[in-house]
């Protein structure tokens, strides 16, 4: 039952739901997802760590980076069956639509300088 309420929680924010949906365009950094988002870093920090703990993202470090991304939900069936269903989930919300013409764009050799 915790994966299950761990899941439910993550899933509980609004902005945790936002960087859920945009994961699923690319990878990013927390300079990025700070950018999209316009939320402070160690709120975007807190956030990852969350959704991390919960099996939705995975983290990875590259140089200077860490990289998130989806998690493939194998280790979790709440993650999994969560991260699925949130592919078609919010299409039509504006807010949504307006992140993700912006994420294949972003670029961290702007952003994170």
């Amino acid at each position: 039952m915790k994966q299950l309420i761990k899941v439910m929680k993550a899933l509980s924010d609004p902005s945790r739901v936002k960087i859920l949906k945009i994961l699923q365009v690319k990878g990013l950094c927390v300079c990025e997802i700070k950018a999209l988002l316009d939320l402070a870093q160690p709120t975007i920090s807190k956030h990852l760590k969350l959704l991390e703990d919960a099996g939705l993202v995975e983290s990875h470090k590259d140089k200077l980076w860490v990289n998130y991304q989806l998690a493939s939900g194998e280790d979790n069936v709440y993650a999994g069956t969560a991260l699925h269903n949130l592919q078609g989930w919010l299409a039509d919300d504006p807010e949504i639509k307006s992140l993700l013409v912006v994420v294949p764009i972003i670029d961290r050799a702007n952003i994170c300088n």
